[in-house]
């Protein structure tokens, strides 16, 4: 007799203020899984004081039970403003409050400062993450609280939240495809001759000035080279008149944790550290995430954060590299536009049907963006063809 599947009714239902709560071995054996829900990636945000504390994210992560059994989780915050978020509300926010009605704190499923499209909705097989979906929704209405923002999902997310009244958001990110190239010259060869050559000028200028680079993966960082990096870290901070998010044991902890998912890419000038950029990577994608420079040298942005990521993910055969938020200048490096998806429940009808008129406009001008920007690829063929709603996969 086969055994019966569990319906929403036999969960028990859990909201952990720590992931260390539960075991890494049975949240990571949640499918589907992916490299920014993992146990330990997640950990080393709130084991460094980056989310907990006094940050303005407080852990809920919602889990559901049979038994003994972890049977389907998601990464759930409760957030006290909308910083690291990269799906900007601060519109909303201010309607609220000067509709005299509380917009914080609010309820996020998201991976912290981390603009990535990775399944959010996490369970053993389908039916748990329909119950996981469906209680996630529940637990939003009963809190009182006025929002509940689910950033950055899958198609597969997407799909489970098909029937609920939820507000469907559209941003743009710009990714590289892989075309099977052999280097960075066959890269260069999809490119009309004017882009190539400015190309090619961006990195002589860069080589000039007697720049080399290293690759480092996470096991193979040093003290000196995490130190290093978080002082480039916190220079680009400094320079946008910020306050960084991160710290150097967060960095560290990645390192040592995750060894084989990180890469430090290193800029020197006569053996000397001038510039460091941060990267994560699964057996697919690499994932640009963070950059600092200590030395004014032209162009050496675009070569540590764009044309190295390239050249490593030709050199170990990625199918792609995520640039990270934002950044319109990245079209002319050859990563080009796709689609993000996020989804929010307002707990005020009245904010609710105004945001959603709202979201209906943006979501037009986005099409009409991307639509544009396929039509005008600075490649000589247009290879973003049908990747538009690449993170729908």
């Amino acid at each position: 007799m086969l055994a019966r599947v569990p319906t929403a009714a036999d969960y028990r239902l859990e909201v952990l203020e720590s992931i260390a709560r539960v075991e890494a071995r049975q949240w990571d054996a949640l499918a589907p899984a992916h490299l920014f829900t993992r146990h330990a990636f997640l950990h080393a945000f709130e084991t460094t004081t980056c989310v907990g504390g006094r940050s303005g994210w407080q852990p809920q992560h919602l889990t559901l039970w049979h038994g003994d059994a972890l049977h389907a989780a998601t990464p759930l915050y409760l957030k006290f403003h909308s910083y690291g978020e990269y799906v900007f509300d601060w519109a909303w926010a201010d309607a609220y409050e000067r509709a005299g009605q509380r917009y914080y704190p609010k309820l996020l499923c998201a991976v912290p400062f981390t603009p990535v499209a990775c399944p959010k909705l996490l369970g053993i097989d389908a039916p748990a993450r329909a119950a996981l979906a469906s209680s996630l929704l529940d637990l939003a209405r009963e809190s009182a609280l006025s929002s509940l923002h689910c950033l950055f999902l899958t198609g597969e997310d997407e799909s489970l939240f098909a029937n609920a009244e939820l507000l469907w958001r559209s941003g743009v990110q710009y990714h590289w495809h892989n075309r099977a190239y052999c280097d960075f010259d066959a890269f260069l060869a999809e490119f009309n001759r004017d882009k190539r050559k400015k190309i090619k000028q961006d990195r002589k200028k860069v080589r000039d000035q007697g720049v080399s680079f290293q690759w480092l993966l996470g096991g193979d960082c040093s003290d000196e080279d995490w130190a290093f990096f978080n002082t480039c870290y916190r220079q680009t901070y400094r320079e946008h008149h910020s306050s960084p998010y991160l710290n150097l044991a967060f960095f560290q902890k990645l390192g040592e944790a995750m060894p084989e998912n990180v890469l430090l890419i290193v800029a020197r000038v006569a053996d000397e550290p001038v510039a460091s950029a941060l990267f994560l990577l699964d057996a697919q994608r690499l994932y640009g995430r963070y950059w600092g420079s200590i030395a004014a040298i032209p162009n050496l942005h675009f070569e540590v954060c764009y044309y190295q990521a390239i050249e490593f993910c030709i050199a170990r055969g990625l199918a792609a590299f995520e640039g990270g938020a934002q950044g319109e200048h990245k079209i002319a490096r050859g990563l080009l536009p796709v689609r993000t998806r996020s989804a929010h429940w307002i707990a005020d009808t009245r904010f609710a049907e105004a945001i959603g008129a709202y979201l209906q406009r943006e979501s037009a001008k986005v099409d009409d963006y991307l639509r544009t920007r396929q039509e005008n690829s600075p490649l000589r063929v247009n290879s973003n063809s049908g990747e538009l709603d690449e993170n729908r996969r």
